[in-house]
């Protein structure tokens, strides 16, 4: 079946014609570096430690992080052992912050995939995403938990955009849709993993997704289908700094 990604979702936002590119062409420009290696082995040792397979967090992401970064052809230099250091102090803090601000609580899921029809629209699309994190709490009370990496941290700004707040969002909605959960028993939640913050480098921070919240990311959703539908992809020229594809043979 057809469906839509909130990556995919959020690139259209940005550009229609971008999204054409990336997703309906495949055409890829951008293949990795070392903040999406460093980003994708930190995500797989979340993964693995909340299950507590991870005898030794350090071996365990320095190896993910070599294979990340064998996949992209990067080798060492300054950068990639400044990482391995910062990585040495996020993996202690991870667990002990998902006690502090949760309590006792049980893994529901990790990396659970949704593929849930979008019944608000007629396109016959799906929605397609994978949740970091499910957890229960005592209270009876999922809590959906997206690992984020960056550098020293999120501004006000960034913390409440709605490009970005929106994926956390549709991640509920369709959450509760696939498991028929309500959605008041069901919470919103960024897990910043800071490289360069001289503390705290494990930030765990809710996010409100209320049913007007819910009903304006579905708007943009049902938007999108409508217009990606009927091959609609409309350069937004204020994208254009920035843009892989911008004065490249595919984007002129």
């Amino acid at each position: 079946m057809k469906h839509i990604s909130y990556s995919e979702l959020k690139t259209w936002a940005e550009c229609p014609y971008k999204r054409k590119l990336s997703y309906q062409d495949r055409v890829k420009k951008f293949v990795g570096n070392q903040f999406t290696a460093f980003g994708r082995a930190l995500h797989f040792l979340c993964e693995n430690l909340v299950y507590d397979k991870v005898e030794d967090p350090e071996d365990f992401f320095n190896l993910s992080f070599e294979k990340e970064l064998e996949a992209i052809g990067m080798e060492e230099d300054k950068l990639i052992t400044e990482m391995r250091e910062q990585a040495q102090l996020i993996a202690p803090q991870i667990m002990p912050q998902l006690t502090q601000n949760f309590g006792e609580y049980q893994v529901f899921s990790v990396e659970e995939q949704l593929y849930e029809e979008i019944k608000d629209s007629d396109t016959g699309y799906n929605f397609k995403g994978f949740i970091d994190l499910v957890i229960k709490t005592s209270d009876g009370k999922y809590h959906i938990i997206d690992w984020k990496t960056c550098s020293w941290g999120w501004d006000a700004k960034k913390r409440s955009d709605k490009y970005i707040t929106y994926q956390l969002t549709l991640y509920k909605k369709y959450f509760c849709q696939k498991h028929n959960v309500d959605p008041k028993m069901v919470e919103t939640h960024f897990a910043l993993l800071k490289r360069t913050a001289k503390k705290d480098n494990v930030e765990i921070f809710r996010v409100t997704s209320g049913p007007r919240k819910v009903e304006n990311a579905t708007k943009l959703l049902t938007t999108a289908l409508v217009h990606i539908s009927k091959q609609n992809h409309v350069k937004d020229r204020r994208s254009c700094q920035g843009c892989e594809f911008y004065k490249t043979e595919h984007c002129k």
